[in-house]
């Protein structure tokens, strides 16, 4: 196991699965400048690491992420500035989009804002029973204009408005409902429900999950004959890998596949 600790992420390697932890604790996570820019470096290192198959958000303290901070944020209220951070909290959202490796939230507690946006971001999302989930900037006199490009891509239309213009929180079991999350599970056994899901994504073939996962996202903004040709060149063409071929043959002789891990 290879650990890495920046000031605002904290870096785990472990057989396939990277963790990365928010760690500002007594910020509650808040996306500083310096967050962002780390978690950036660090997910386009993971980008090019072919040993790397899945990866695990997840936070330390109290929260799991209440979205941007807010007292950097006040201290530059320059509109370069205030543009620059927006824009680069959206370039680590779709850094998680592009990145090959499928990317799972494991929340703990409060995702708000920028926080619920990170949540949203990610391919799946665990949390626990007492988890929390807002996009609240409303109730400051800020519409959360960045996190609803991620929640309206998770949810029904009407049920990103009702979040984004209330600002009121939803519950884990509402946020299952709503599609937000895939799994809500006790406190006790989130580092556990999430790692179970890593591992289960981690034992299929690699190209294959990656050809997936690109594919997947590509399609939903296109038009349903040119998704259609899309996904039929990708299937062709994740047919033709030596690894499917083996996983056709293995079922086809009824034996578990050699695949090379």
């Amino acid at each position: 196991m290879n650990q890495t600790v920046c000031d605002a992420v904290a870096r785990v390697d472990n057989i396939g699965i990277t963790t990365l932890t928010l760690n500002r604790p007594d910020q509650f996570n808040a996306l500083s400048e310096a967050l962002l820019n780390q978690l950036d470096q660090m997910l386009a290192e993971i980008s090019e690491d072919t040993s790397v198959r899945v990866v695990i958000i997840k936070a330390n303290g109290r929260s799991f992420c209440v979205g941007h901070d807010l007292k950097e944020m006040r201290e530059h209220t320059d509109k370069v500035y205030l543009n620059s951070l927006f824009s680069k909290a959206g370039e680590v959202m779709l850094r998680i989009k592009n990145l090959p490796q499928p990317v799972i939230a494991s929340v703990h507690s409060v995702a708000a804002a920028g926080g619920c946006q990170l949540v949203a971001a990610c391919d799946l999302a665990v949390a626990t029973d007492k988890a929390k989930f807002a996009v609240s900037g409303i109730k400051l006199g800020l519409f959360c204009s960045t996190p609803a490009v991620a929640l309206s891509r998770n949810i029904s239309q009407k049920r990103a408005m009702e979040m984004l213009l209330t600002g009121d929180f939803i519950d884990a079991k509402t946020a299952l409902n709503y599609g937000l999350v895939n799994q809500v599970v006790p406190m006790g056994s989130l580092d556990e429900a999430t790692m179970a899901l890593a591992e289960k994504i981690a034992s299929k073939p690699p190209a294959a999950v990656r050809m997936g996962k690109a594919l997947f996202y590509q399609q939903l903004s296109q038009p349903l004959d040119a998704a259609y040709q899309q996904a039929s060149e990708t299937i062709t063409c994740n047919m033709l890998l030596d690894e499917t071929l083996e996983g056709v043959d293995a079922f086809i002789e009824k034996r578990p596949p050699e695949w090379h891990r």
